[in-house]
């Protein structure tokens, strides 16, 4: 009702508006979302018509379940580790300090920050960290590993998260070893 008393308001005024809401809604996962406002003013001979949009920004990329279970898959990580958790890697942090780390990465990701940039910045595996998989029972690709063959979190995150999607693998002394592994699927 108060949309229609508005549009007669405007119409009287000799004013048009156009409200156009673009929003993302996947019933799979809920985010949080800011949302901008562009306006835009046209004038023409007597009448004057603003174009108002709003973009509903969908932030981040959580994980969004494939239909069917990928036989190949190809994902880039980060590793957090931890004091004694990664051979060969001198790491200071504690247990606790790589948790927070490892969820405020993901958190910043999922807002836009740059997967590359990051895995340069903060893996304690080689950069920049891109493995190819093959799923359970099926034969890798030649540069894949068979899902067996890693850490059995990096696959239970990886072969659940579609194309574009981040999450993280938790440390688990048996899952997840050397430590908190944030995962994109690339392909």
């Amino acid at each position: 009702m108060k949309q229609r008393n508005l549009a007669a308001l405007l119409a009287s005024l000799g004013l048009g508006l156009v409200l156009v809401a673009t929003a993302y809604a996947d019933n799979q996962t809920q985010s949080s979302a800011t949302t901008t406002t562009t306006t835009t003013t046209v004038k023409t001979d007597k009448t004057v018509t603003k174009k108002t949009k709003l973009h509903a920004k969908v932030k981040g990329t959580l994980p969004v379940k494939p239909e069917t279970a990928p036989e190949h898959i190809q994902v880039q990580h980060i590793l957090i580790g931890f004091k004694g958790s990664v051979p060969g890697k001198d790491i200071t942090r504690t247990k606790d300090e790589a948790d927070k780390l490892a969820h405020k990465l993901l958190q910043e990701l999922r807002d836009g920050a740059d997967f590359d940039e990051y895995v340069k910045k903060y893996t304690a595996d080689a950069a920049p960290g891109i493995y190819g998989m093959a799923n359970n029972g099926v034969t890798p690709a030649q540069g894949e590993y068979p899902r067996g063959g890693m850490v059995p979190a990096f696959g239970n995150v990886g072969f659940v998260l579609s194309v574009g999607n981040i999450d993280v693998a938790e440390y688990d002394a048996k899952a997840s070893p050397y430590g908190w592994h944030i995962i994109k699927r690339v392909k």
